[in-house]
Order: structure tokens, then C-alpha cells, then sequence
């Protein structure tokens, strides 16, 4: 079986392609390592492809693959892992920021410290403030969220196993998360490496501050799939019921008051005119949508195909 399989996606790369290869090539065959390398274009508009075929005819280790548009870095790792035969699977960017010379550190820790996911930390950054700041909120976030102690969730400079990429999707922007998507599918043991990052070389980044924007909309929606995916009913169904639940209760209190004052005979304003009528009416409608929203959730989630699928560890086979 191969040692390790190199995936990295690119966008517009032609530049640093050959240098990158010729720097893994050279990495690998000191430490005496077989490897493959998947050059993943992800539609690009430059002369990349070539270049990637070019390299492919030179060394038998590469392999290309070429998306038909530029479909987002997650993707194109997904249909990489996919492809991947190597025991470990390394991730790395193609902008010559991330350094081979790590490759052999991360493999050990994973072939002999038993680590499922190594995840690269940037603990020295050569990216300008616009980027360190929101990046280091974004990963504040993140840890909080997923009770993953890592510092770096972003940096691309990963290694696994290859069973993990093996059972878990990547889609979206959710390339970020894959740390925090393999521990939440069963592969609890990830760990951090100080790795070098240096500064861009070639072109310019393909990422804007919309990255931000779009990664903590898809940090919930991992966090609400992970939780309640497949019971969808114990997140809509319990705010539902709280919420009729205290629209019912005011509801209740004004009935009740008003009877009073007309057991009493005395008088009392209008049902109408008090706001706690319109406050609780508007619990009981918002109760009643998420219970419905949460039946209609169980009833897509029973259908899935999927719903019953789960990862196992290991058996024992008599």
C-alpha cells in the first residue's frame, strides 16, 4: 500500500505547481517514502491543467484531476479523499505557503503516536492583518463550539488517517471543520503540529472576507447536523412546546383575570387592548411552526436512506 497520499486542491496555480512538486518529490524519496499526488484544479482559468499534465507525464506518482467549474476547496477535497489510496492522507494548499519539509513529522504522528487527524497550526503567520484577526475570532468561535482545543482549524496543512477521509463528507466551506467533523463521526483522537508558514510566492489569495461569514453559517449548521440530524423533533419539538407553552400560560392569565372582574363586577379593560394577548397569541403561532417544522424534519429524516448507517470501529468475527 502506498505510504502517504498528497491531496491538494487549486485554483489558478500554474506558477508554483513545478516548484511544489519538484519540493515533494525531493521530501519524500530522502525519507523514502511511495506517495501519490492529487492535483485537484478546481476549474481554473490559467494555464494550470497543463501544467499538471505535464508534471503527470514526468512522474507516474501524480495524478490530475479537473473539476468541470470552480466548485469551492471543499469539494475538491471530497472527490481527492475519494480517490486517496495512501495510508496516510496529507492535505496541503498548492500556493507554496504550506512546506513539505513537514510531511514526514505529521505521517509519524500519525503511524506511531495513533493520532487519527493531525492538524497543522500556523503559530507564525506571514498573512496581513485583515486576515490574522478574523481568523484567530473565527477560531476562538470554533473551539468554543466543538470543544476542540486546536489553534489553527483553517490552516490547510493536515494529515490523516485514511480511514477518517474515508468516512467523512466535506461540502460547502466546510474544509475548516474536518478536524471537528472527524471527531463527531467517531475519531476522537486529533492532534496539533506547529507547522512553518511562509509567505505567498505566486499570485495573489482566492479567498475573500465572505469566507467568514459563510464558515460560521456552516459552523451551526454542522453543529445543529451533528446534534439533531437525525432527531430533529428534540430541537423543533422542545423550544416548540416551551414556546406554546408560555404563549398558553399568558393566555390563560388574562382569561382568568377577566373572569375575576366580571365575577367581581368591575370593570376591566379589553382582551384586545392588553399587549400580553398579542405577546402570548404569537408564542402559541411560533410553538405551533417549530413542532411542525420538527414533525416535518422527522419525517424527511425517516426516509433518508442513510438514517441508519453508522460508523463501527471494529468487530470480531467468529
Amino acid at each position: 500500500m502506498t505510504d502517504i497520499s498528497i491531496v491538494i486542491p487549486l485554483f489558478n496555480e500554474d506558477e508554483s505547481l513545478p516548484e511544489l512538486h519538484a519540493w515533494i518529490q525531493r521530501v519524500c524519496n530522502e525519507n523514502k517514502l511511495s506517495y501519490e499526488v492529487l492535483l485537484l484544479d478546481d476549474g481554473s482559468t490559467d494555464h494550470s491543467w497543463s501544467v499538471i499534465e505535464s508534471l503527470a507525464q514526468q512522474d507516474t506518482s501524480v495524478r490530475g484531476i479537473r473539476m468541470r467549474k470552480n466548485y469551492g476547496k471543499s469539494a475538491a477535497l471530497n472527490v481527492g479523499f475519494k480517490e486517496a489510496v495512501g495510508e496516510v492522507v496529507i492535505t496541503m494548499d498548492a500556493d507554496l505557503q504550506d512546506s513539505p519539509d513537514e510531511i514526514p513529522e505529521l505521517r509519524r504522528m500519525i503511524q506511531e503516536e495513533g493520532f487519527d487527524v493531525v492538524s497543522g497550526w500556523k503559530k507564525k503567520r506571514y498573512d496581513p492583518l485583515s486576515k490574522t484577526i478574523p481568523t484567530k475570532l473565527f477560531n476562538w468561535a470554533t473551539r468554543k463550539m466543538s470543544d476542540l482545543e486546536l489553534h489553527d482549524f483553517n490552516c490547510g496543512l493536515k494529515a490523516y488517517r485514511n480511514e477518517v477521509v474515508k468516512n467523512i463528507e466535506v461540502y460547502g466551506e466546510m474544509h475548516r471543520y474536518i478536524p471537528v467533523i472527524a471527531k463527531w463521526n467517531g475519531f476522537p483522537k486529533i492532534g496539533e503540529k506547529a507547522v512553518e508558514h511562509r509567505a505567498r510566492k505566486f499570485g495573489s489569495t482566492k479567498f475573500g472576507m465572505d469566507r467568514f461569514i459563510n464558515g460560521f453559517l456552516d459552523l451551526m449548521s454542522l453543529y445543529f447536523m451533528s446534534k439533531f440530524g437525525k432527531r430533529p423533533m428534540h430541537f423543533f419539538g422542545l423550544y416548540g412546546v416551551l414556546s406554546f407553552v408560555i404563549g398558553f400560560a399568558m393566555a390563560a392569565w388574562i382569561l382568568i383575570d377577566k373572569l375575576v372582574h366580571v365575577w367581581q363586577n368591575t370593570s376591566a379593560r379589553l382582551v384586545t387592548d392588553n399587549p400580553l394577548f398579542y405577546i402570548g397569541l404569537i408564542a402559541m403561532v411560533i410553538g405551533t411552526q417549530l413542532f411542525l417544522a420538527g414533525f416535518l424534519g422527522e419525517l424527511v429524516s425517516r426516509s433518508n436512506p442513510e438514517r441508519d448507517q453508522y460508523n463501527i470501529r471494529q468487530r470480531t468475527d467468529s
